[in-house]
């Protein structure tokens, strides 16, 4: 028995957004200032004191990325995007799979984000004076106890997406405008008044000390870079699809830039073992390296904005990939519900938020925040590159034939997206093998190999089950052409008889 989903009413989501919308979406989901505050001290302990080296690294693929997507959007503007132009260009079942670890990807992240928002929280009120709550020692390491918070500011957060995509869009516009100023103005004092040497060593990716090393750092610097492609999620929208790719390429550039800044202030003020050692508090630690307080937790504040806004930038994205697999019913008819009120795919938006609250609540096996956020980021980053290099790979195969009529055109469209795909695939291929032989039993730890193989993979198999469900119980007709349905589509395609 298949599901006969609903026509969509109203025919296609609003088109209110404009290019600043979309850097505000985009900026949001990669989350700048949680990926220094956080990622950061993680991905130091991982390469050490070559954090410059590495960004710098990672953004080379994740360009050609950029590059495929902006030039896909241009000539197929869909919400569902890779989803949609890997099953036309590649298979539907990369396809389906494309969106898949995209969704599980994002709410294991929204998981982690989650616990983020808890411990930022904990530590402003420790900064308050506020240590114990009703005989409970208040912990910002604590999971259960970040977790608890975060899920309050989720449950608050998605409600706002629910709403209306363009108010979402403006509070984070808002939120970003402080982040970044506080970003700029402690990193810039930090690069000026730092205790510790500078040195170009810092930009040599030939002195990280492992390959091991390299690989895992590279995927969590291409984690740290993960959701500029939140503007061409939204690109049905926006007035123009071209702001979609103007919006995503901004946003990697400043990425890019805020990165690179914040890197060296952190090395210029912290230790190697300083850096390493802070997990969740590293930015409130460089805040009270540089100021005293009040001034010192301007830093951690900044964090809380930060982790608030990539909440809401990831369940705004992800509802839409999800309605835009609706309409093709690969997934069920309630995620193309568009709320005739608000405009929006209000339902999905729910059940996403629901989804991230009970995978964080899940997260719990592992009591320490800090070894939690490592063992997400490994897996995340793992099946974003898979996501990324499938995408790009779809770019190389649709415009091929550039290459023939303009070699400069086809090194762009072509050769760049595949050296790019192929780089993400070797890296996460080889840190899988590294994973698989560097324990030889399981446990749920972050420091065992094989957990940190089984969370991916986990990822990957579900959506192999999903799309099997999709293609022989719903009958989806994706599966027999790749294609997504039209992004002003007034009905979803009708149930075969």
């Amino acid at each position: 028995m298949t599901d006969t989903p609903p026509a969509v009413d109203p025919p296609a989501l609003r088109k209110s957004l404009g290019v600043l919308d979309g850097v505000a979406i985009a900026a949001s989901s990669t989350a700048a200032t949680t990926s220094i505050g956080i990622g950061l001290g993680v991905t130091a302990g991982v390469v050490g004191l070559h954090l410059p080296a590495i960004m710098l690294l990672a953004f080379l693929p994740v360009l050609g990325i950029a590059g495929a997507y902006a030039r896909l959007n241009r000539v197929e503007p869909n919400a569902g995007n890779g989803y949609v132009w890997v099953g036309r260009s590649l298979n539907p079942w990369l396809g389906f799979m494309v969106g898949w670890v995209s969704i599980v990807a994002t709410v294991a992240f929204l998981a982690y984000t989650t616990a983020v928002t808890g411990s930022a929280i904990i530590q402003l009120a420790g900064d308050a004076g506020l240590h114990r709550l009703g005989g409970l020692d208040l912990d910002p390491g604590s999971t259960a106890q970040t977790t608890a918070v975060g899920i309050v500011v989720l449950v608050a957060v998605t409600l706002t997406a629910v709403t209306g995509i363009r108010k979402a869009a403006r509070l984070q516009g808002w939120l970003l405008i402080f982040e970044y100023a506080v970003l700029l103005g402690f990193c810039g004092y930090g690069i000026v008044t730092g205790p510790h040497g500078f040195s170009l060593s810092w930009f040599d990716p030939f002195a990280i000390p492992t390959p091991t090393a390299l690989a895992q750092g590279l995927l969590l610097s291409v984690f740290c870079y993960w959701g500029f492609e939140a503007a061409f999620t939204v690109n049905e929208e926006v007035r123009d699809p071209r702001d979609a790719a103007k919006a995503g390429f901004t946003t990697l550039f400043t990425m890019l830039a805020l990165f690179l800044l914040g890197s060296v202030a952190f090395q210029r003020v912290l230790s190697e073992e300083e850096l390493a050692g802070h997990g969740a508090e590293g930015l409130a630690f460089f805040g009270d390296r540089l100021a005293s307080q009040p001034m010192a937790a301007l830093p951690l504040v900044a964090l809380m904005f930060s982790a608030v806004a990539s909440l809401q930038a990831g369940v705004i994205p992800t509802a839409r990939g999800m309605f835009a697999m609706s309409r093709d019913r690969t997934l069920g008819a309630v995620w193309s519900k568009v709320s005739p009120r608000y405009g929006t795919p209000a339902a999905g938006t729910l059940l996403i938020g629901a989804l991230a609250a009970g995978v964080a609540t899940l997260a719990l096996v592992i009591p320490r925040l800090a070894d939690m956020i490592m063992a997400t980021v490994s897996a995340v980053g793992i099946v974003v590159a898979l996501s990324y290099a499938l995408t790009a790979l779809a770019a190389a195969v649709r415009f091929r034939s550039l290459l023939r009529e303009d070699w400069r055109q086809g090194l762009r469209a072509v050769v760049l997206p595949t050296l790019s795909a192929l780089a993400l695939l070797g890296l996460g291929g080889y840190l899988g093998w590294s994973f698989y032989t560097s324990a030889d039993h399981f446990e749920v730890s972050a420091d065992n190999g094989w957990f940190l193989l089984a969370t991916p993979l986990a990822m990957i198999t579900s959506g192999f089950l999903a799309a099997v469900w999709a293609r022989f119980v719903r009958r989806s007709p994706y599966f027999r052409t790749g294609e997504g349905t039209d992004a002003e589509a007034a009905e979803l395609i009708p149930t075969p008889h």
